[in-house]
């Protein structure tokens, strides 16, 4: 997998915005304006994404290329690094937990008045 894929994939996705706020070497994607997403474009490829605590442990358990999120909250979020070691389907359903994650808290944090 390359940035131009994980980047297709990411943008494929409804109401997403992408950009760089942090600088020219991290692409954001941004869903109900909440970041789900971070690729690193200098160096290593890597994407860090949102995850489940639980899941998020069991990853790092199973995987050696996925790491507590780098700069990040560490309970909330993984570093993947893109070397080819965990197929693309598996990263594309991560890239969707956390789209799916970060959209769940934007309808949580919704007062709703009657």
């Amino acid at each position: 997998m390359n940035v131009e894929v994980l980047r297709e994939y990411c943008i494929s996705k409804k109401n997403v915005t992408e950009g760089f706020p942090f600088g020219d070497d991290t692409l954001v994607f941004k869903a109900g304006g909440r970041i789900f997403a971070m690729v690193n474009l200098e160096g290593d490829l890597s994407i860090n994404l949102k995850c489940d605590p639980v899941l998020a442990i069991e990853l790092r358990e199973r995987y050696s290329s996925v790491m507590p999120g780098y700069h990040m909250n560490k309970k909330h979020w993984n570093t993947v690094y893109i070397d080819g070691s965990v197929p693309d389907k598996e990263i594309f359903s991560w890239v969707d937990h956390s789209y799916d994650l970060v959209l769940k808290l934007k309808k949580s944090n919704l007062i709703i008045f009657k």
